[in-house]
């Protein structure tokens, strides 16, 4: 069946049966966890398609593979111009959710494969392109969620996959056979694997030729025996638990992340895109991670448009928004928000066709733009905190607005401006308190520094590619140096 609306998707969602564990329990059903319901909001929205005029046009796309009207998460960019709908199919659901919507893993995951797993044909003749074609085909066919699993826990930091004393911090191939082989290990930070339907595994980094094991990518369904899914932390989300949407601060959005274990799963041939070919996973981690890392210049820009739009309200609400510099700091967030979005844009607009028929992002401005990332949405934050004042951690809770004893008080002494209900600055307190050390800090802020790679991460890989000498003969031509 497939899916093609919110509630369809929740549906497919109920029908997994999977091992989940949720604060030291089993969780039978995830769709209707509070904690986790939030997350599984935001992404059905990616299958809404909203009444905004320009979301048919962004959130669709045509297969190269069927000719059909496919989802853009699950399309292989064809042109600059994929590449430029993507960041902005990002900002328009940032700016409906205001969180991580958790498709763009999957989709960068299964474009930086294409690539590879042309190459890897070409140069041994295997047939990992084919099957990943034939999945790429199913997975627009049915419009299913993909979990990119990259992350590795990675045991002692000083050593490599193959000198751990546990081989499975990094996860590898136990056994093979013609039918297929078997993985064991574990995948850390994964955002949106408790709304997604399928799993796709690939390598953390570039292996050596004693680590082929670890040389691996696949793709299983998320109910596959042998998968446990263990859920993260969030400050403040047992607040969602608590029927208090008012402290929640963003009731109807949220992320979710987990641990997925992997103990000794089963997976069948047609479903591994490489295998025992270590040469082709430095490549294979630099393309997931550059488009990845366009991506962080439309959902985090998304998101930095409702804080710069709460920024302005809770002046509006406090009277504060005719001073010079909050006007100053508001227009400061705009100029941060909109050097990243120009980043995603430019790496795209910038793209080249790949051997396999996809096209890549200009991999020096994807990293720059995802160092921006970890830097300017925190500054955006500290801006917008710096408005609202120090309401935002010492306000009351929910239960207090609602006691008749108290509530008095709270409707008198928390007021702002005359024309503005206590209520509605109370509302926009508790966002700015969620987005910025509550559950949304962890989508636009953590996230903003670690997903993708941290930025030493990015800053390896801009050092790599600017060519230092070619600027060095350009200084010594203009100031006439021989």
């Amino acid at each position: 069946m497939k899916i093609n609306d919110p509630e369809r998707y929740f549906e497919s969602l109920r029908k997994l049966e999977r091992n989940v564990y949720m604060l030291g329990e089993m969780c039978a059903n995830t769709v209707d966890h509070p904690v986790i319901r939030p997350s599984t909001n935001a992404v059905a929205e990616t299958y809404n398609v909203g009444d905004e005029p320009e979301a048919e046009e962004l959130l669709f796309a045509k297969s190269h593979l069927s000719g059909n009207k496919i989802s853009r998460f699950t399309h292989i960019h064809q042109n600059t111009d994929d590449l430029i709908k993507k960041v902005l199919m990002l900002r328009l659901l940032g700016r409906r959710t205001a969180t991580c919507f958790q498709r763009c893993g999957g989709m960068d995951g299964l474009n930086a494969l294409y690539s590879v797993t042309c190459e890897c044909d070409h140069d041994g003749g295997s047939s990992y392109h084919k099957r990943l074609k034939d999945y790429i085909s199913y997975v627009q066919e049915e419009n299913l969620v993909v979990d990119a699993a990259m992350t590795d826990v990675k045991g002692d930091r000083s050593l490599r996959p193959g000198d751990q004393s546990d081989p499975d911090m990094f996860l590898h191939i136990v056994d093979r056979s013609s039918e297929g082989i078997v993985v064991r290990g574990a995948k850390a930070h994964q955002t949106g694997a408790l709304s997604s339907h399928e799993i796709l595994v690939v390598p953390t980094t570039a292996m050596r030729e004693s680590e082929d094991d670890y040389a691996v990518a696949f793709a299983v369904p998320a109910n596959t025996d042998g998968i446990t899914f263990i859920a993260g932390r969030q400050p403040s989300d047992t607040r969602k638990m608590e029927n208090s949407p008012l402290d929640a601060g963003n009731p109807m959005y949220g992320s979710q992340e987990a641990l997925i274990i992997f103990d000794d799963v089963f997976v069948p041939a047609e479903r591994v895109f490489l295998a025992l070919k270590h040469e082709y996973c430095g490549r294979l981690v630099d393309r997931f991670a550059a488009f990845h890392r366009q991506s962080y210049g439309g959902c985090k820009v998304g998101v930095g448009d409702v804080m710069i739009g709460a920024a302005q309200l809770v002046s509006n609400y406090q009277g504060t928004a005719k001073v010079s510099h909050v006007r100053d700091k508001i227009t400061e967030m705009i100029h941060l928000n909109e050097t990243m979005f120009c980043c995603g844009v430019a790496c795209g607009a910038r793209g080249e066709a790949t051997s396999g028929g996809g096209y890549m992002v200009d991999v020096l401005l994807a990293n720059t733009c995802k160092l921006n990332v970890t830097r300017f949405p925190f500054e955006i934050a500290r801006l917008l905190q710096d408005i609202a004042g120090g309401l935002v951690v010492t306000m009351p809770s929910q239960k207090d607005f609602e006691n008749p004893e108290t509530a008095p008080y709270l409707e008198k002494y928390l007021k702002g401006t005359n024309s503005v209900p206590t209520i509605d600055r109370i509302k926009i307190l508790k966002f700015i308190e969620n987005m910025t050390v509550g559950c949304g800090a962890a989508a636009y802020l953590t996230e903003s520094m670690h997903g993708a790679g941290s930025p030493q991460a990015q800053r390896i890989m801009i050092s790599r590619l600017v060519d230092l000498d070619e600027k060095v003969k350009l200084a010594k031509r203009i100031a006439l140096i021989d």
